[in-house]
């Protein structure tokens, strides 16, 4: 099994950036977001991943959502419901969190300068049981779809941040909860027949990607060992 890099020795190699967000719904309430999250390596800033962005990533994955992740300094762009198929992306510097560092340990193996992490909805929530309950309340009584970049209002947006080297990967990783079934087919819609796509498939099902960060130490482990072995098969 490949050796375990420590979370210090990482943040010492990796920067994240985030473009955060809120959106104030026509129903009153504002939600918090985070539309993307750019993962280089340390010898780049925040003003290089445009840069990046043009050669491509070397990966992109889709996750849940974008849990407890949080800007490092002070982020005001509150936005409509309706300025949300038009997003200004402005990348701050962004707390590292678990799932981050387990994709930082593939990059490192697969030696990756750049990735890219999208979610099946923007909606920050740390709680994977309160978010699901998050997302189905808020489409159900107000019918906002937006918040997830696969909904057909974000299209432009979201054929941008797909865009990666050629032959790079887009790797699923979103989990194998059964709450996320409307989400998972949503984005499946957009992207099952793009070039690339691959992941962890858990056995006997057809959409569930295992996530990165498993409970256990060892399953973590055994994640990262497993999707180098994919990416180089």
């Amino acid at each position: 099994m490949l050796e375990f890099l420590p979370a210090e020795m990482l943040k010492k190699s990796f920067g994240v950036f985030g473009h955060f967000y809120s959106v104030d719904l026509s129903s009153g309430e504002r939600i918090e977001c985070r539309s993307v999250l750019e993962i280089a390596t340390k010898t780049h800033t925040s003003s290089d991943i445009n840069l990046l962005s043009e050669k491509g990533a070397d990966a992109v994955f889709i996750m849940m959502n974008p849990g407890s992740s949080r800007p490092l300094e002070a982020v005001n762009q509150v936005i409509s419901e309706k300025q949300v198929t038009d997003l200004c992306v402005s990348l701050v510097s962004t707390k590292p969190d678990t799932t981050q560092y387990q994709v930082m340990r593939l990059m490192h193996y697969c030696s990756w300068s750049h990735v890219r992490v999208l979610n099946l909805s923007d909606l920050r929530n740390p709680k994977g049981g309160e978010f699901a309950a998050q997302y189905r309340d808020i489409e159900d009584r107000t019918g906002f779809k937006a918040h997830s970049l696969f909904s057909d209002e974000r299209e432009g947006e979201r054929i941008c941040k797909l865009k990666r080297k050629s032959r790079a990967p887009i790797v699923c990783a979103w989990g194998v909860s059964p709450d996320l079934e409307p989400l998972i087919e949503r984005c499946l819609g957009k992207v099952s027949g793009m070039p690339g796509c691959t992941g962890l498939l858990k056995p006997q099902t057809r959409n569930k990607y295992f996530h990165p960060l498993p409970t256990l130490q060892k399953a973590k482990m055994q994640w990262v060992d497993n999707m180098v072995t994919l990416i180089n098969s």
